[in-house]
């Protein structure tokens, strides 16, 4: 036996949450874009595969636009859909985006999707069949069968057979809703086995079977399933039908299938799957298990109390039950067999069970999902790992194939193995956000006196009690906290570290991310306690989702056996490499530009051209040293405008910043801001020296800026020069000229004519902080200080035709689309500029300048934002000389 991979077929197996690995119809996998064309579908249904060749139902029976009214037909498909294996080129936006039709029935055109009723014309066919030779279309709304004995290689071939219809011009139905042998009522699924045709009858209940191939037009039926006779009523109103499940009946099958021994039919109103264990030769013949349902007497959509184990009890002791589990059904829309696996479009669920093996028993549970994270999620969207309503299914052996209407596309899934986890691609830099809080001791240390930290919800406290001894101080009490809830495993939710300098502890999430965000903590202390304790806040905070990210982040592949090798990029090369120890990482088929590999960690650079999408389909091919071909099952990543993270050295969250001083020269800020007024004036005082501006009617705020920078460095006699800084308003940077602590303390400040509508604002009253190197617990920051870190996921920046995916940043300066805000220890830190640092690759610097009322913390907390995006918190020593008040502490804590 050949092995097309590193690890034979017969053991690997699809997983839950994978990401589809290739889309088809769309030129992303997020577009969604209306139309149709050869490369373009609209709400497809139907699906099939024979004799490599894909046939696709554009249309549906859900609501979901448009309805095309077509089939289209792919040839020579494995000639267009990539092997895992395969090395992709970067010749389109998408390259895993792939299929292009070559032949449309239906229509006479790729364009139009006019339906209509003749030998060519259709209306809202919704399944098609094929065995490699011939093609069966359910033309839904003609309720019609059309057949063609050889498949169609022109566009608009005309059909040659037509059943439940006398004639190609006719679509009725028999007077009264009674059927008969040879009528239908809006069929929605068709199946060629030999040469047996099976149809789902849906409207009529019932599945009809010709046992022979049909040749005439009308030809009747040979047995009927899910009713007793071929002309029994069916009543059309479901509220009054009134149909108990049982094994020999149905309520509207949409789908019919078959592997050659077993016939599979989706029973869309009993929520189950009926399986037939041989192919039925009587009428009514009854079924002889039921997916979804625990027996075949049951119908509930979702019968989660049969099926599904409880995942707690309530306060009266009752069983609480998931939504859904890996048993259950709502709304199944087609069920296939590769003759192994069992595969369930789980329309009402938005995703498809996967059983690795063909289930004997009624009831059985899937050993996996794809289109949800796990089986009792329900979360429709057009991400790559996710559907909405599944309607069909086709297998080519390696691939499967998935009609999701509602976003307009087909998606194509592969087993491969799975080595990267679900959220394994993140921001380099932040890698996990923690949420964050902290409790600070502050009065009179009493011995005796008892203090109490809980954690979790009411009535479900954590307790944490310390009782103060003589001789403590409030190091003493934060270490003796830290010790009772890091002891042993820990407390589960939060892990706790002293920071002796302001007398407190930090608080930090044990899971990172948003769940963080809901840990509730308290305080208390004995009665007539004099020390005073105090939580800052009642929640955690500050979590975040760092597997969102945003165009041209740095990200981190995170899992197991990704290369071989570990491998490092020339730093030399001013263009990283896409293949780094025999490893390249794909995205939507986008070869990655690569920093480093290893085995269990890869860090790329996403592309600055992905703004255009919401979701990308990633995974990691390496090859190995006997020349075998490794890929990673595909996982999703979430695209975002921008979702920053600021690089901080390894250790306990929050971590310390990588953060440098500002500058080796003193210096300072001013804003220019407000509106343009001819003849108003902005004058800026520098030492004894003025710099004045008369605003002119071609003004504008950032031509008044310049003329001051200009003033300011074309005086010789001037005690500092001048900087524009471009990001986020009107500002300039102050540097004094003389280099060191000396150029420390130059008085200067702003002010405008009188009722001016220009502002001028310092930001400070003198020169200030001149310092170099990186900031560290011995040679800390200080309050009005500017410093300058590092970050990533910023998003995109202006202009546009600097950014150069994998190639070092040459200039010129940059400002990001989406505004950058800062706090510093629960202040406001300007952000004097934020652009693409010089020389890195995806990696953006940012000056930063302090508030100068910040007191003295080792373990300040920082952190940036854009819009709603909250970067990773790190922390920054900060040292105050002149440290404010008491009463002023609290509102300045972390």
């Amino acid at each position: 036996m050949i092995c097309a991979f590193s690890v034979c077929a017969q053991q690997r197996e699809f997983v839950t949450g994978q990401a589809a690995r290739l889309v088809i119809g769309q030129e992303t996998f997020t577009d969604q874009r209306p139309g149709a064309s050869d490369t373009l579908i609209g709400g497809a249904s139907g699906l099939a595969y024979a004799n490599d060749m894909l046939f696709v139902a554009d249309t549906n029976r859900i609501g979901a636009f448009p309805l095309n009214h077509r089939v289209l037909i792919y040839t020579n498909l494995s000639q267009q859909i990539p092997k895992p294996t395969d090395e992709l080129l970067y010749t389109q936006r998408c390259p895993a985006c792939i299929g292009k039709a070559d032949v449309v029935i239906g229509q006479p055109d790729f364009e139009k999707n006019e339906r209509g009723l003749s030998q060519t014309a259709m209306r809202l066919p919704t399944a098609v069949a094929s065995d490699g030779r011939r093609m069966v279309v359910a033309d839904t709304d003609n309720n019609r069968v059309l057949i063609w004995n050889s498949i169609p290689s022109s566009h608009n071939a005309p059909a040659d057979l037509v059943l439940g219809q006398s004639d190609f011009t006719s679509a009725r139905i028999p007077p009264g809703n009674v059927p008969n042998a040879s009528s239908f009522r809006g069929p929605q699924g068709v199946w060629i086995q030999g040469d047996n045709l099976f149809v789902a009858d849906t409207q009529n209940h019932r599945v009809l079977i010709w046992n022979s191939w049909p040749t005439s037009n009308g030809q009747a039926a040979n047995l009927v399933l899910g009713q007793p006779d071929f002309s029994s009523f069916v009543e059309p109103d479901l509220i009054n039908a009134g149909v108990d499940p049982k094994p020999e009946n149905m309520i509207n099958p949409v789908s019919v299938t078959s592997d050659g021994i077993r016939l599979y039919v989706s029973d869309l109103g009993h929520n189950r799957v009926l399986v037939w264990n041989s192919l039925p030769t009587r009428n009514q013949q009854p079924a002889d298990i039921a997916i979804g349902q625990p027996d075949l007497t049951s119908a509930l959509s979702n019968n989660v109390r049969a099926l599904c184990e409880p995942v707690f009890q309530d306060d009266e002791g009752n069983d609480v039950f998931p939504a859904r589990c890996f048993g259950t059904l709502s709304f199944p829309r087609y069920a296939l067999s590769d003759g192994r696996r069992l595969f369930i479009a789980d329309g009402g669920n938005d995703r498809v069970l996967v059983f690795n093996r063909i289930p004997t028993a009624s009831g059985t549970a899937a050993d996996s999902v794809l289109g949800q994270i796990e089986g009792s999620f329900n979360f429709a969207s057009v991400d790559t790992d996710r559907v909405e309503t599944p309607m069909s299914l086709a297998w080519d052996g390696e691939n499967l194939y998935v009609s999701d209407s509602f976003n307009r596309r087909i998606t194509v899934y592969t087993v491969a193995e799975p080595k990267v986890p679900y959220t394994g691609v993140r921001n380099a830099a932040s890698f996990a956000i923690f949420a964050v809080g902290a409790v600070t001791f502050a009065g009179e240390i009493v011995a005796g006196d008892e203090i109490t930290i809980s954690f979790g919800p009411e009535g479900e406290e954590r307790e944490y009690k310390y009782t103060i001894v003589e001789g403590d101080t409030f190091e003493v009490i934060a270490n003796r906290f830290a010790e009772l809830i890091d002891r042993g495993e820990g407390d589960p939710e939060v892990f706790a570290t002293p920071n002796p300098f302001v007398g407190g502890i930090t608080l930090t999430a044990r899971q990172p991310g948003i769940e963080g965000n809901s840990v509730r903590y308290r305080v208390a202390v004995s009665e007539n306690a004099r020390l005073q304790v105090t939580a800052v806040g009642t929640t955690l905070n500050g979590g975040q989702d760092a597997a969102r990210l945003g165009p041209g982040t740095i990200v981190s592949v995170i899992g197991d056996d990704l290369s071989e090798f570990t491998g490092v990029a020339d730093p030399n090369e001013e263009q990283l490499p896409t293949t780094l120890a025999n490893t390249q990482v794909y995205a939507d088929g986008i070869r990655l530009p690569l920093f480093f590999v290893s085995p269990t960690q890869i860090n790329a650079q996403l592309p600055f051209e992905i703004s255009d999408r919401t979701s990308m389909s990633a995974y990691v091919r390496t090859v190995l040293s006997d020349g075998t071909v490794r890929v990673t099952s595909p996982v999703a990543i979430a695209i975002v405008p921008q979702n920053p993270g600021i690089f901080a050295h390894p250790g306990q969250e929050p971590r310390a910043a990588v953060a440098f001083h500002g500058s080796p020269f003193a210096s300072g800020t001013v804003s220019v801001d407000g509106s343009i007024n001819p003849g108003e004036t902005g004058t800026l005082t520098v030492g004894d020296r003025e710099y004045t501006v008369t605003v002119t009617e071609d003004d504008t705020l950032a031509s008044v800026r310049d003329r001051l920078v200009e003033l300011i460095n074309s005086d010789p006699e001037a005690l500092v020069n001048a900087v524009a800084s471009p990001s986020f308003g009107q500002r300039l940077r102050l540097l004094a000229k003389i280099e060191g602590p000396e150029g420390n303390g130059i008085p200067f400040s702003a002010s405008s004519s009188a009722d001016s509508q220009l502002l001028l604002s310092a930001f400070n009253v003198a020169t200030c902080c001149a310092n170099f190197g990186p900031v560290t617990q011995d040679n800390p920051a200080i309050p009005g200080e500017q410093i300058i870190v590092y970050a990533t996921g910023l998003g995109i920046s202006q202009p546009r035709d600097a950014e150069l995916t994998g190639a070092k940043y040459r200039g010129p300066v940059t400002e990001p689309q989406e505004f950058v805000s800062s706090l510093a220890g629960g202040r406001t830190a300007q952000v004097l500029l934020a652009t693409t640092a010089e020389g890195q690759v995806g990696t953006y610097e940012l000056i930063l300048e302090l508030n100068n009322d910040l007191p003295s913390n080792p373990f300040t907390q920082l952190t940036i934002a854009q819009d709603v995006f909250v970067s990773n918190i790190v922390t920054v020593p900060i040292f105050n000389p002149n440290p404010p008040p008491e009463d002023d502490l609290d509102t300045l804590l972390p």
